[in-house]
């Protein structure tokens, strides 16, 4: 993903978290498409349930505003998350570019709320229609930012009207993310 970072399993996150408390943030920009989940409350199955377990993320659009969604199985017994989507606070430097949008993978951090390392990390490649949608987005918020207030109003409007699960039976994309969990070298056929 960047150039710049080194993100290893076990070690201090090395990218600056704003809001450091549990839940998600989704975030497009220099260095392309991620999502960084926080937890304070994790275990072992937690790690290897984001690493390798199944996932479904959506994206789901509402007064020009998008929400990035996601179910993972292990971590959430059930429901959804929500992320909202804002370019806002982003520095003019590391907004996204045509290179950084032309990357097709999301990148996904499980990271410790408190301690803010790094717990498990995976990549999900993005179908056209999901990243057609992330570009529309981006566009749109390039040409004219909300400011923080009035991005915190709008979102905080639509959570009045919709929970996470409605806004996923209204989403605009929808990706299921199948169980990985690689074979062991002992169980693969030699030829």
């Amino acid at each position: 993903m960047s150039n710049y970072a080194n993100f290893q399993v076990g070690e201090k996150f090395p990218l600056p978290i704003k809001n450091q408390q549990d839940g998600g943030l989704f975030q497009i920009d220099a260095n392309g498409c991620m999502f960084i989940l926080q937890l304070s409350r994790h275990d072992v199955i937690a790690a290897e349930a984001f690493r390798t377990g199944k996932m479904e993320l959506a994206l789901y659009e509402q007064d020009g505003l998008l929400f990035f969604l996601y179910q993972i199985d292990g971590i959430f017994k059930e429901g959804w998350g929500d992320a909202p989507f804002s370019l806002c606070g982003v520095k003019p430097e590391l907004l996204p570019t045509e290179k950084s949008l032309a990357d097709t993978t999301l990148h996904l951090y499980l990271v410790d709320t408190t301690l803010q390392v790094l717990l498990a990390q995976r990549d999900v490649p993005l179908p056209a229609d999901f990243m057609a949608i992330l570009h529309k987005h981006v566009a749109a918020q390039k040409a004219a930012t909300l400011d923080e207030a009035a991005l915190r109003l709008a979102v905080q409007t639509i959570w009045a009207q919709k929970s996470p699960a409605q806004m996923r039976e209204a989403a605009s994309s929808v990706i299921e993310v199948p169980l990985s969990i690689p074979v062991p070298p002992s169980k693969q056929k030699l030829n």
